[in-house]
């Protein structure tokens, strides 16, 4: 497999240079380019198209929401990583809503890090399914508050069947278990799902049948 593509985004010189070494010490990880403000973060995302996009929230010229915004419409297959001292809820929200696929705190340790660079690369979730559940319900309440008209569905009946699964928190394993299928077959349906709905993970996928109309909040667990 070839590695995995990082683009490091954080005003931060140090952070960045600290960053990349844990990151290539890993095989399978390379950075291959950095920001100092937002805006360089989504030109560079543009022109070398990263697997992943690990940012800060607080940077210059362009935040890391306004940057993430920017990435997923330029360069939709990057999978933004949110690496920040922020924890508040806004942001959370504000930043996973933008389209981001992972959200992690700058006390998290370096194998948290690099686990999470590998999973939201593969489409996997990095939220706890519990907080996953609580981050979709609210951010779906306001634009569900008029239930859309159900549109036909670019997915196939399984494909289907796979999202719902995947919005009520449950991991490819676990789906695999639920339907009786390999998880490599889940996670064929899942990059299918990506595709036709031009998303990087989970959340974005859920999120997108939400505004579709292709899912509804029945779909997804009380959090």
């Amino acid at each position: 497999m070839p590695p995995i593509r990082i683009l490091l985004a954080d005003d931060h010189v140090m952070v960045r240079e600290g960053t990349r070494r844990i990151l290539e010490r890993e095989p399978d990880l390379v950075v291959i380019a950095e920001a100092g403000n937002g805006r360089e973060a989504v030109e560079m995302a543009e022109r070398e198209r990263p697997d992943v996009a690990i940012i800060d929230i607080s940077m210059p010229v362009m935040n890391g929401i306004e940057a993430t915004r920017g990435i997923k419409q330029l360069a939709p297959q990057t999978a933004v990583l949110v690496l920040t001292a922020y924890d508040d809820d806004e942001y959370v929200f504000a930043i996973l809503e933008a389209g981001a696929a992972a959200y992690l705190l700058k006390n998290a340790r370096s194998s948290e890090l690099i686990d999470a660079v590998r999973r939201v690369r593969a489409g996997e979730s990095v939220l706890d399914p519990g907080v996953a559940s609580k981050v979709l319900r609210r951010m779906s309440m306001g634009e569900q508050a008029a239930e859309p008209e159900p549109r036909e569905s670019p997915l196939t009946e399984r494909e289907m069947d796979v999202l719902r699964l995947a919005g009520r928190g449950l991991s490819n394993r676990e789906i695999a278990q639920r339907l009786h299928l390999s998880p490599r077959t889940v996670q064929a349906h899942m990059a299918n799902i990506f595709g036709k709905l031009q998303v990087s993970s989970r959340t974005e996928a859920v999120m997108t049948g939400l505004r579709r109309g292709l899912l509804t909040l029945a779909d997804i667990p009380p959090a």
